[in-house]
């Protein structure tokens, strides 16, 4: 049995009886964690919400007014997840949240329009396909698609939509000899019911379970973005059809009036304005690195020309990195100078150099690692990592003072 999303794929909303509602969970991922939400499976006598099936991802909606958040096909039924039960034999109007709908039937019957050209032109077989949130691809059985390829395919594929091509249903029993005729790549193991073929007039004849548009000018229009290398010696055609073709210009054109602003050049010179970008903080970056090095230097020296230094130093500096650290740590005599440093925000993560004389580096560099929540390792005199935390910068320094004099009291 096809459902009436599938006998009807532009009707929008259905009066129909609740068969089943039965407890249920469905498994999803929200903000990059998994949730496990507990609702209802519910079993209507008819639907116009496409279930997941053939690359297609599933409708959304309302049954009355609980909202739908998934449609699974179970042999010959949908089910849909609710959160609310619903009470069998309950009459109840759905409907589909249509801009979606509508959206996977542009990208979907462009698909299928791309891939019957792809192989009349070149021969390449699409082997899956994904419907994607933003972009959708299609992967192609060839190692590579030349550039003149891919123009020619676009170009062919917005003509047909520009000469109106009709898009039929036919529904045809698994033993109808016209099943063989068509394209395929199998049925599911559970599939139930007749054969239903998505025909593009003199086109393409497609086993399909999606739904479709009925005309090829409601696809308005197909970019194709590129190709990317696909797993296996094969290719990804990335294209956007419809409606999507639109929010892309869309935003690119909002990107491009920022880039005007920001740039202030016009959108022909924006690659070679950050190019010239580029170029610049190099140059700054380079410069700031002998800098930090000079400064570096002159810091060890200053502390080596006090009469009044200590065996302890200890310096914190919001700009650095390791080398930096480090050739402070190599201009000071840590032989008989304890010495710690530290870069990076203050109460925030950073970088950490404990050196000197390799006893106490090497009692006191685990509990320093202690206190600034991080990770590093020492040897031969010098202690380094990362920290998580600078915070506690301050207790730390005043433990190694505190070691520093102890042993010094102990040498006299």
């Amino acid at each position: 049995m096809a459902f009436q999303c599938q006998r009807d794929c532009y009707m929008k909303e259905f009066v129909t009886t609740v068969v089943s509602c039965c407890p249920a969970e469905l498994k999803q991922e929200v903000n990059g964690k998994k949730e496990t939400l507990k609702g209802f499976n519910v079993k209507l006598q008819d639907t116009v919400l496409f279930p997941e099936g053939g690359g297609q991802p599933d409708d959304h909606g309302l049954i009355g007014d609980v909202p739908v958040l998934r449609v699974t096909r179970q042999g010959p039924d949908a089910l849909h997840f609710v959160s609310s039960p619903l009470d069998e034999g309950q009459e109840v109007h759905v409907k589909v949240d249509w801009e979606r709908r509508f959206d996977h039937m542009q990208q979907h019957s462009g698909q299928h329009l791309i891939t019957a050209l792809a192989d009349t032109f070149f021969g390449y077989k699409t082997t899956s396909w994904e419907l994607g949130r933003q972009r959708s691809t299609i992967e192609l059985d060839t190692p590579s698609v030349k550039p003149g390829q891919l123009q020619a395919l676009e170009e062919a594929v917005n003509e047909k939509i520009r000469a109106h091509v009709p898009v039929t249903v036919q529904l045809l029993s698994i033993d109808d000899p016209a099943v063989e005729k068509v394209r395929s790549r199998g049925l599911p193991e559970d599939h139930a019911g007749p054969i239903r073929i998505i025909d593009i007039e003199g086109i393409d004849a497609n086993m399909c379970c999606g739904t479709h548009v009925s005309n090829l000018s409601h696809l308005q229009v197909i970019k194709l973005l590129g190709t990317e290398k696909g797993k296996k010696n094969k290719t990804n055609l990335i294209f956007l059809a419809g409606n999507r073709v639109l929010k892309y210009a869309e935003k690119s054109y909002s990107t491009e009036r920022s880039l005007v602003s920001l740039l202030k050049t016009g959108p022909d010179e924006h690659v070679e304005a950050v190019d010239k970008l580029q170029k610049s903080v190099k140059l700054l970056q380079k410069t700031n690195l002998t800098l930090l090095r000079d400064m570096a230097v002159l810091i060890a020296q200053n502390f080596k020309n006090d009469p009044q230094r200590g065996n302890f130093f200890s310096l914190h500096k919001k700009e650095g990195d390791n080398e930096f650290m480090n050739i402070i740590a190599n201009e000071i005599n840590t032989e008989e100078t304890l010495v710690f440093l530290t870069v990076g925000e203050e109460k925030g993560p950073g970088l950490f150099v404990l050196a000197g004389p390799s006893g106490p580096v090497a009692e006191m560099g685990p509990r320093v690692l202690e206190i600034l929540q991080g990770k590093g390792a020492g040897k031969n005199g010098r202690y380094q990592g990362k920290a998580n935390s600078l915070a506690r910068r301050g207790e730390v320094e005043a433990l190694l003072q505190q070691h520093c004099k102890h042993r010094t009291s102990e040498e006299e």
